[in-house]
Formats: C-alpha cells, structure tokens, sequence
C-alpha cells in the first residue's frame, strides 16, 4: 500500500520517526518527509542514512502554515510530534497543551486541507484516566483527532494507544543499564508497578496495521505482555552480570502504578482483532437520551485493559525479550554510543 507513495512524519526525528523510516527507507516506498523543529536532530539524520528518499521540513506542529507546506502530496501522515515527558508537560502545562492537542488540530485540518489519504495520531496510555498534564493533554488529543475524522470526508483519521515503549528515549531500560554499568544503585519507584513491555518496531507495526485496517475515526491497541519494575532490574542485573544495589525512591509525581490502554466502557465496545483491539467510533450526537436516560449493564461486568491483568512475562521470557533488542545488545556489545533513539 506504501509502493510509490509519499508518507510524512511530524516529529519525525524522535524514536517512533527513526523506527519508521529504519522500517521503510530500503522499502519502494517514493518519499520520506521528516517534520521537527531541531535542526540539529535533521541533520544528524541526514547524516547517518544518506539517503535521497528522506526529506527534511524545519516546521513546528504549532504552526499551521509550515505543517501545510510539509504536507502537499503526501499520501499517508505519521502524527507522532508530541511533549512526553511527564515532568516536563506538569511544570509547562500550556507547552502540553500548544504542542499535543493544538498541534494536532494543525496537522488533522491541514491533511484534510491538503487531501491526504489517510492520518494515525500517536496517543498513550497515559490518556486512559489520566492523572497528569501530560496523560491530560494526549487525551483532549484524541477527542480533537476523532472529531476531526467525523467530517473529514475523503481523509481517514484515527489513532494508535500504545503503552511503554522499551529502550526509547528517556525510558527506564536505558537509565537502568548506566546505572549498572556505572556501579551505582538502581533506581525504582515502586517495585510492584508494571508496565506493557512493547518494542519500537511493535509501534511501527501497530501503525500499520491502523493504516490497513482504519474506515474512520477508530482507537487502535496492540496487546502487549508486561512486567513488574523489580523484575525488570532484576533481569537486567542478570543480563550484565551486575550485583547492583536497588534503591526504593517512592512513586514519583504524576506517576501511575499500572498502565491502561483500555477503559471499561472502550472493552464493551471495542473488537478483538487477534493481536489487536480496535474501538469504533462513537457515532452518537448531541442526542441527549443517548447520554444521560440510558446506559449499558455490560459496562457495570467489564473490565479496563491493563499491565496488571494482561499477560505477566516470566523473568525467562522478559530475559529473551531484552536480547533481542538492538539497544541492549549494542550495550552488551560494548558500544557506548548506542542509544535509544
């Protein structure tokens, strides 16, 4: 489906926009065009994959006018410009909001301005019952993105919800292994706390498989197998043969004990596709009964979709799991310039 056609990443230059064009650049895909506002990180890509399929647009999200420069004759848009971090998006809640939910709107009105085919905003677990700007703002996020997709009526929009992304950017694998590796104590919140444990490539593929299987205005979920926090420093002190001490520093701000990707009422309604969940748009409107008089007594026996109650890894299982990442293997390997991109 991407033979010859012109994908656009805004963002592009974090992890999920490295994962998609390792994923696509040797592909016969026609063009790759990167959207970000660091000009540095451009052109650290150009550099590294030389490669006359990629393109660069110097352009923020926030700004509708250089987000509909970036998007003439583009065929398919990775949304995936966002704050992340949840520190940073509690002390700065308004950059959240300009950047995650207004920088959304930008990019779903300039695609439907612009007649692409189809557009997946990236969006987290953190907007299930979020408890943080952060969570907040990804969740006004997907409202803005669905909305848009009621009305659009030749662009498919829709979104991917997607838990822990291991060895990314600022995730807790990488800031383990410095630990380990520089002798000092491992750092965890809360040793009972879980999280999804999903690759870089499984968000690729989780986009994808939105592309091929989205009509209009859906919320798709990968499933995903996790594990506890303790365990995971365990495993990782096995991996590289460490002794490392753990240190319990208490839950941080704005910091959950489990993630969720799935609410009770988004279970009633969404579709088991095998690997996947897939919720359908809400086509109810202004339609106040619909709302307020009636309601479902399957909601009351649901059950929300959680790192607590999917599949729990065993430490043998969560030990290949880690082998197989390019990240840990590189560590192993010795190299210390390989990071989580």
């Amino acid at each position: 489906m991407f033979k010859g056609k012109t994908i656009l990443i805004t963002g592009g230059t974090g992890s999920f926009g490295n994962a998609v064009v390792k994923r696509f650049l040797d592909t016969d895909i026609g063009e790759i065009r990167i959207l970000s506002r660091d000009e540095k990180k451009q052109d650290d890509m150009r550099r590294v994959y030389q490669n006359l399929k990629l393109k660069f647009h110097l352009g923020d999200v926030r700004g509708y006018e250089s987000v509909r420069a970036a998007m003439e004759g583009v065929d398919y848009v990775f949304q995936a410009a966002a704050l992340k971090q949840v520190p940073s998006c509690e002390f700065f809640p308004g950059e959240a909001v300009r950047t995650n939910i207004l920088g959304t709107e930008n990019v779903v009105n300039a695609a439907v301005d612009a007649g692409v085919k189809n557009v997946i905003c990236l969006s987290t677990d953190k907007a299930v019952y979020p408890i943080n700007a952060m969570g907040m703002s990804k969740a006004l996020m997907e409202k803005v993105a669905l909305a848009k997709s009621r009305s659009a009526r030749n662009t498919i929009i829709s979104v991917t919800r997607y838990g822990n992304v291991m060895c990314s950017r600022g995730s807790v694998i990488p800031l383990f292994i410095n630990q380990i590796k520089n002798n000092q104590p491992i750092t965890i919140t809360d040793p009972t706390m879980t999280r999804f444990m999903m690759s870089l490539e499984d968000a690729v593929e989780l986009v994808l498989f939105a592309y091929k299987e989205s009509k209009g205005g859906e919320v798709f979920v990968q499933k995903a197998p996790s594990s506890t926090i303790l365990e995971l420093a365990e495993v990782l002190c096995e991996i590289f043969d460490a002794n490392a001490n753990i240190k319990y520093i208490g839950t941080r701000h704005g910091e959950k004990q489990f993630e969720s990707l799935l609410t009770r009422e988004e279970m009633v309604m969404s579709k088991d596709l095998g690997d996947y969940y897939m919720i359908p748009l809400d086509n109810r409107d202004l339609n106040y009964g619909s709302y307020f008089s009636e309601g479902q007594k399957s909601i009351s026996e649901a059950d929300d979709y959680t790192s607590h109650n999917t599949k729990r890894l065993t430490k043998q299982e969560l030990k290949e799991l880690l082998l197989s990442l390019d990240y840990v293997k590189g560590q192993l390997a010795g190299d210390e310039l390989a990071e989580g991109v």
